[in-house]
C-alpha cells in the first residue's frame, strides 16, 4: 500500500485512504503502510487477517485429530474473504506448509514405502490432468468422486486392490490428476491411506506428507499459469505459523485419543463428506 509519492509526503500528511473488506475507510500516517504490510493483505485488514490465522491453526488441528476435511475447511473460510482469482493458490500454499510441518511433528510415523509410488503417479496426474478433465463439468466429477469416496469408505476391501506400490501409483495420479480443479483431493487419498495402516498416527502423518507433494506439483501448475499471489507472502507465512502450532496441538490429542473413536469418527467425516458432493453434484446438475 505504500507508493513512492506516498514516501515522499511531510510527517503531517496523510497516505491515501484505503477500503478493507469490509468497506471500511482506513486513513494512515506516514509511515505505518510499511507496517500495514506485515498484518494485512489485498482486501483484508488486520482483524480478518488475525481470523484466518486462527482458522489456520484450528482446521491443523481438526485434520490431525479426524485425520479428513481440515483442508477443505480452511478453503470455505478462505473463500468468504479472499479474492477469487488468488483463492485456490494461496490455500495450496498454506496447506504445503500445514502438510510440511505435520510430517516434521510425526515424521516417524509416516509411511515411507509411499512416498516413492505416490510422487510417480502424482508426476504423471500433474502433467495429463488440464487436458482431459477440463472436459468434464463439474457436477459430473463431483457425483463421481463422492460416490467413489462412498465405496471406498464402506467397502474397503475395494482400497485393498493390488499391491501397496501399484495402488499408491494410482492414488497419486488421482489425485493431482483433479487436484487443480477439485479441492477433495485429500478425502479422495484418505480411504487408500486408512486401508493401508494399522495405526491412527501412521494414517494422519501418511496424509500430510503425501497431500505436500501433491500441493507442490499444484504450485507448479499455478506457477506455469501465471498466477502471482506476491501480496499475500505476509498472511500466508502466518497462516503457515499457526497451522504448524495447530499440528503440534492436534498430534498431542492424538496421542491420547482410543483407536476405535479416532477411526469411528474419521469414517462418519467421509461419509458427510462424500453425500455432500453427491449433493453439491446435484444441486450443480440442475436437479434442485
Amino acid at each position: 500500500f505504500v507508493t513512492r509519492a506516498s514516501r515522499r509526503l511531510r510527517p503531517q500528511e496523510l497516505v491515501p485512504d484505503r477500503l478493507d473488506n469490509t468497506g471500511r475507510v482506513w486513513r494512515s500516517q506516514p509511515g505505518q503502510g510499511t507496517m500495514e504490510f506485515l498484518y494485512t493483505a489485498p482486501d483484508i485488514g488486520p482483524y480478518m487477517f488475525a481470523a484466518l490465522c486462527a482458522a489456520s491453526f484450528a482446521t491443523a488441528f481438526i485434520g490431525v485429530v479426524t485425520g479428513a476435511a481440515g483442508g477443505l475447511l480452511l478453503l470455505a473460510a478462505m473463500a468468504n474473504v479472499m479474492r477469487p482469482e488468488a483463492l485456490l493458490a494461496v490455500h495450496t500454499v498454506v496447506q504445503l506448509g500445514q502438510g510440511l510441518s505435520r510430517t516434521i511433528v510425526m515424521w516417524k510415523y509416516v509411511m515411507r514405502e509411499t512416498i516413492a509410488p505416490f510422487v510417480l503417479g502424482a508426476a504423471v496426474g500433474a502433467l495429463l490432468g488440464a487436458q482431459i478433465f477440463v472436459a468434464l463439468p463439474m457436477w459430473a466429477l463431483q457425483l463421481i468422486l463422492g460416490f467413489f469416496i462412498l465405496f471406498v469408505t464402506w467397502v474397503p476391501k475395494l482400497g485393498r486392490i493390488g499391491a501397496v506400490r501399484n495402488r499408491f501409483v494410482a492414488v497419486g495420479f488421482l489425485a493431482t490428476f483433479i487436484g487443480v480443479f477439485v479441492s477433495a483431493t485429500g478425502t479422495l487419498i484418505a480411504p487408500f491411506i486408512a486401508v493401508a495402516s494399522d495405526d491412527r498416527r501412521k494414517h494422519v502423518a501418511t496424509q500430510g506428507t503425501l497431500m505436500a507433494f501433491t500441493h507442490t506439483l499444484k504450485m507448479v501448475a499455478f506457477s506455469v499459469a501465471g498466477l502471482t499471489i506476491g501480496a499475500y507472502v505476509p498472511l500466508m507465512a502466518a497462516m503457515i505459523v499457526t497451522g504448524f502450532a495447530g499440528n503440534w496441538a492436534g498430534f498431542r490429542a492424538l496421542d491420547k485419543m482410543p483407536e476405535a473413536k479416532f477411526w469411528l469418527v474419521f469414517q462418519i467425516l467421509l461419509t458427510a463428506l462424500g453425500l455432500r458432493l453427491l449433493w453439491t453434484a446435484a444441486r450443480n446438475a440442475g436437479l434442485f
